[in-house]
């Protein structure tokens, strides 16, 4: 028998938690960091249409075809009859039901098969690598409607103090947040890699294992429109690091990494002043501040996580 829908978390769930939580928020100097449950507007419809072949029609064949899918899976326990859990994997494949279900798949089959990264995977769990200051999620959006995720891994970055696979989890939390939110699903991420005093102590975290971790997890899982990885400062170690991951990029992925070094007019190239910091060359004045606020924002969400943790294999896969 196929899994009944709403037995666990539903997307629905999510969503409405965070409309119950509207003034929950990071205040960022004159700029305010929330996540957002609004369905997007006119802008973002029409981006919708002509980038993913969203229309009335599309949408509601796809779903009822997904759906389908699903129904027929009594391994994957799902919300499937919850329309916007389904548009979560729909959106990030241009409305094919069978992409979707295929991502799906793979989404649920890697937290099977790497449960240290993903078993009890709730924010507060991770506050470490956020105290750190290691992450951050700019308050603006780019001129496309990007969310811009910085990932500091040098100079911000102590092994001792915060593990690679640590990094990786919080970069999962937050990536997972982002990808509840309609506007993101339509415009996608962009993600900001500073290797601002990277070393060799750092490049000796990096293994083959983890490195197929990580691809596998961007290029074939997580339902989002990953538009551009944008490399920063970086020193001539980071070739080492990057010649373990390169081997195993398709080409799409390999095609939006972009290096920049220290060229702040090469990353706005791709990346709109408007949303970036004065440190990357852009008009945003965000002052420092303690990292583990954004770990309190998303900790509001805990139980969310705890609820989404539910759904998955029933088996081994």
């Amino acid at each position: 028998m196929a899994p009944k829908a709403g037995t666990s978390w539903t997307w629905p769930d999510v969503l409405d938690g965070l409309k119950t939580a509207e003034s929950l928020f990071l205040q960022m100097g004159e700029f305010v960091l929330r996540f957002e449950s609004e369905e997007f507007g006119d802008e973002y419809e029409e981006r919708a249409r002509l980038e993913l072949r969203e229309t009335p029609e599309q949408k509601k064949e796809a779903v009822a075809k997904l759906r389908e899918l699903l129904k027929a899976d009594p391994e994957l326990d799902v919300p499937y009859e919850e329309e916007n859990f389904l548009l979560t994997f729909l959106r990030p494949t241009h409305f094919y039901p069978e992409s979707a279900y295929t991502r799906m798949q793979n989404f649920f089959r890697f937290k099977v098969k790497y449960p240290k990264y993903c078993s009890g995977l709730i924010p507060s769990r991770e506050r470490n690598v956020f105290e750190q200051g290691i992450l951050t999620v700019f308050p603006t959006r780019d001129h496309l409607g990007r969310r811009v995720l910085l990932i500091e891994a040098g100079k911000k970055w102590k092994p001792k103090q915060c593990t690679l696979d640590e990094i990786f989890k919080g970069v999962m939390v937050v990536l997972e947040a982002a990808i509840s939110e309609p506007r993101t699903q339509v415009s996608g991420v962009q993600v900001i890699l500073d290797m601002d005093g990277l070393s060799l102590s750092h490049v000796w975290q990096f293994t083959p294992g983890f490195a197929k971790a990580v691809v596998d997890w961007v290029q074939d899982c997580i339902p989002v429109r990953l538009k551009g990885v944008h490399i920063v400062n970086q020193p001539y170690v980071f070739n080492m690091v990057f010649a373990i991951f390169k081997p195993l990029l398709n080409a799409k992925l390999r095609n939006r990494i972009h290096f920049h070094g220290t060229d702040r007019q090469s990353l706005l190239n791709h990346v709109d002043a408007k949303c970036l910091t004065t440190a990357y060359g852009g008009g945003v004045a965000i002052p420092d501040f303690p990292g583990g606020k954004l770990c309190d924002l998303l900790s509001n969400y805990d139980s969310h996580y705890e609820l989404r943790a539910q759904n998955g294999y029933t088996t081994k896969k």
